[in-house]
């Protein structure tokens, strides 16, 4: 898909430095430029600028609750006046157990306004959770100041579980901003905690990433350079991405506030049902820049081909789709392509990128055409990429003012992060697009530390064998883990897609399952597919660490928990076998 000929970009180009010892360096030719000193440095250049435009807005009734660039201000103020008041500070946050919400984002802008780390924790630690063991994990390293739920009644058994109460924003907004909060925003710095964002990993313990106001600020600066065309007119985003994970409450949030645009909040969800409501507000709400994980686009699709009203709305004023998370299926990109020739005559750019928690989060980032999805780009401006040599791959590491100084109250995991470079090791793996021409960017090889041996002695790239599994096996598998560690061919343990396969006996499933090996099993090679599958019965548990609140699979955790499964499925003649 062509890039939109109306947006600037930057040109495709990087810096190449090969070192003896095999390791290859990559740089963005272009230097950081200067960037803000805080997040609440943008919230009053707009206010200045455009007071009265909607920054932020969500559903009320059949309406819109709309909060202007003036009254974030003013809210943000009372409110960040309101924890000085409390005894908030640097060591006492505040957490929020809550969705995504007006509330939420007047919250957290209060805080950071004043130094007050603010923690968005996983709603799904209070409402999905039996044992609440992670939230009180959290709870017993964070220590916060004070705690918030938008819906108490909702969180009751798990604030009992933390002994915590919840205080609502209208109390904080009850109070005038004074001095002490003119003083307090005077001294922030760069290198202020802006928020404290948890992100389980594969051990299943949540780590408190520290994310500063110069991760936050110079990395939208890095957007702003790549991407020149979100400065050239006022953005305009449907968002449901969970503000407690880094890209919808880094890139997308500070995207719109960096650049004055106006954010809609989507209560709906990748999910049976809630995909509704997100379709509900793309009927309304024409966005210029779209962003989701390819199992929102899977569900949104079949609503785009069938729906012509909601259809024009969603691509009336559509510059730019962006999927995060993971590639895209492409046979998803192809429809979407499809539907953009259709309405737009094909002048719609298909952009993504890639980092993590600790990256703020965007360390590489796609910026010129693609064909296909799977690239995510070159270096930022400000951030460099080490390339590694590592059982096969490239290992991929990242230094830059957009990485994470460390882990909260963690100086252990901090230390283990970091190489002897200061290097973040992040433990994925890339490869070049096109080895000889490296401009072309990088494509996303899946993690290292998911990787593994045959008994042959021969390695398994689990990422890349992940997603073309579920591709072949489009749509009924919807996720996969997979197997054969010191073991003579590879398995995979499926999780099949309920929507998908709720009219189909468990022998066409077995059968369709059965045609994904064979698809698979034409490319050759024992190492490259999986030569038999078992379908579970049972959903990844997010109690058992084997699932996150965004839907993203974690390999060891299931492979661990589910060990007997993984022998039955190796107990059995090659093929599809059920857990149940």
């Amino acid at each position: 898909m062509r890039l939109h000929t109306r947006l600037r970009y930057a040109p495709a180009e990087v810096n190449v430095e090969k070192r003896a010892d095999g390791a290859v360096i990559l740089r963005s030719p272009q230097p950081l430029k200067p960037y803000a000193r805080a997040v609440g440095d943008w919230l009053l250049h707009w206010y200045e600028r455009a007071p009265d435009r909607t920054f932020i807005a969500e559903r009320k009734g059949e309406g819109w609750r709309r909060v202007s660039y003036r009254d974030a201000l003013s809210d943000a103020r009372r409110i960040g006046q309101a924890l000085l008041n409390l005894g908030l500070d640097a060591n006492k946050p505040v957490a929020i157990l809550s969705d995504n919400s007006v509330d939420h984002a007047l919250l957290a802008l209060g805080a950071m306004h004043v130094g007050v780390p603010v923690a968005p924790i996983s709603p799904a630690y209070s409402l999905m959770s039996k044992d609440f063991a992670r939230l009180k994990y959290i709870f017993e390293l964070l220590k916060p100041g004070l705690v918030f739920a938008a819906e108490p009644e909702k969180f009751a058994l798990a604030l009992a579980a933390i002994g915590a109460t919840s205080t609502p924003v209208t109390r904080l907004l009850e109070v005038n901003p004074g001095s002490t909060l003119e003083v307090a925003f005077s001294r922030l710095t760069p290198d202020t905690i802006a928020k404290i964002l948890f992100t389980s990993g594969s051990t299943g313990t949540p780590k408190g990433v520290i994310n500063t106001h110069r991760m936050l600020c110079s990395n939208q600066q890095s957007w702003a350079q790549l991407w020149p065309f979100v400065e050239d007119k006022p953005l305009t985003l449907v968002d449901w991405l969970p503000w407690n994970h880094t890209f919808g409450g880094n890139a997308c949030f500070n995207m719109i506030l960096r650049n004055g645009g106006t954010l809609y909040i989507d209560g709906g969800k990748p999910a049976p049902g809630l995909i509704d409501t997100t379709a509900k507000n793309l009927r309304e709400i024409s966005p210029t820049m779209y962003f989701n994980v390819p199992r929102g686009f899977d569900l949104l699709m079949p609503m785009l081909e069938q729906d012509a009203a909601l259809r024009r709305s969603f691509f009336r004023e559509l510059d730019m789709v962006f999927y995060a998370g993971a590639a895209l299926p492409q046979n998803l990109w192809e429809r979407l392509e499809k539907l953009a020739v259709v309405e737009k005559g094909g002048a719609l750019a298909m952009l993504s990128a890639w980092g993590s928690t600790e990256t703020a989060p965007m360390a590489s980032c796609v910026h010129y055409p693609i064909e296909r999805a799977g690239v995510v780009g070159g270096p930022a401006p400000g951030c460099e990429l080490k390339l590694l040599p590592s059982g096969g791959k490239l290992e991929v590491r990242v230094k830059g003012a957009n990485v994470t100084p460390g882990y909260f109250r963690r100086g252990d995991l901090t230390k283990a992060a970091f190489d002897e470079e200061g290097y973040y090791c992040i433990g994925d793996a890339m490869k070049f697009a096109d080895p000889a021409a490296p401009e072309k960017g990088l494509v996303f090889d899946g993690r290292v530390a998911e990787d593994f041996k045959l008994t042959t002695g021969t390695w398994v790239h689990t990422g890349t064998i992940r997603v073309k599994l579920i591709a072949a096996g489009n749509p009924i598998i919807q996720d996969a883990v997979v197997t054969g560690h010191d073991r003579n061919e590879i398995g995979a343990l499926v999780f099949l897609n309920p929507s998908a396969i709720k009219d189909l006996s468990n022998e066409k499933i077995k059968q369709k399952l059965s045609e994904a090996l064979t698809i698979l099993a034409r490319e050759g090679g024992s190492s490259t597919h999986p030569a038999r599958l078992l379908a579970m019965s049972e959903p990844p548990q997010i109690d058992g660490n084997e699932i996150t609140d965004k839907g993203y699979i974690n390999q060891r955790a299931v492979l661990e928990r589910r060990t007997a499964l993984v022998e039955k499925l190796y107990s059995n003649s090659p093929d599809v076998v059920f857990a149940g």
